[in-house]
């Protein structure tokens, strides 16, 4: 008779410690992801991904080509494959996946290749670049949405996410150190009169 008691007394605490230790399926969700959108100029990218809600943090960076720990320079040039990038670590509690890619949209000129506004070059082509199946499809289905709401063929690629290699510091908040300059630079290129062209009010 001890021996059943003792059994069963066993038995219920591990039950009672399964229950207060959640297994993998039941584990909290994380709290945060990435993810990495090249839309020409970076440093108006990251600018417009800080503005959205849920977002933790942006950087600024190239990505999509060979060139190990490339310059500004060298992506510049156009010979690394690299695009200029930003990478995003948002809150998915607070911002889904889907969210950023309206967003992304939003604030690029999709309708055109291997430039954007003033910049031209297949460093500035406009990409999205998938971490996992999930974003490739939710990418995949928001750029068949935008097709079909231009009514117009998207350039913008698809490409599994690669090494990311950070920008020189001084890119990093541009917009925030030099607003001056980086407020003319923003107007003279065009990019907020193009973008309220293609999206209207929808643009931020």
């Amino acid at each position: 008779m001890k021996s059943f008691l003792g059994i069963a007394r066993k038995g219920a605490a591990i039950i009672a410690l399964a229950a207060a230790s959640p297994t993998a399926a039941q584990a909290p969700a994380a709290a945060s992801a990435k993810a990495t959108f090249a839309g020409g100029c970076f440093w108006c990218l990251e600018s417009d991904f800080d503005k959205v809600p849920g977002v933790i943090s942006t950087t600024s960076g190239y990505t999509g080509g060979a060139t190990v720990n490339p310059t500004y320079a060298e992506v510049g040039s156009g010979r690394t494959g690299h695009a200029e990038s930003v990478e995003v670590v948002y809150d998915p509690a607070k911002v889904t996946y889907n969210q950023l890619l309206d967003a992304f949209w939003h604030n690029i000129d999709p309708l055109v290749k291997d430039r954007q506004f003033c910049d031209i070059g297949n460093e500035y082509r406009t990409a999205i670049f998938v971490h996992d199946e999930e974003q490739r499809r939710l990418a995949e289905e928001s750029k068949q949405r935008v097709e079909a709401e231009l009514k117009a063929p998207v350039y913008t690629e698809i490409v599994p996410a690669g090494p990311f290699y950070p920008a020189e510091v001084y890119h990093q908040d541009y917009y925030l150190k030099n607003p001056v300059r980086y407020n003319f630079y923003r107007w003279n290129c065009g990019r907020d009169q193009r973008l309220q062209r293609i999206w209207g009010k929808k643009s931020s």
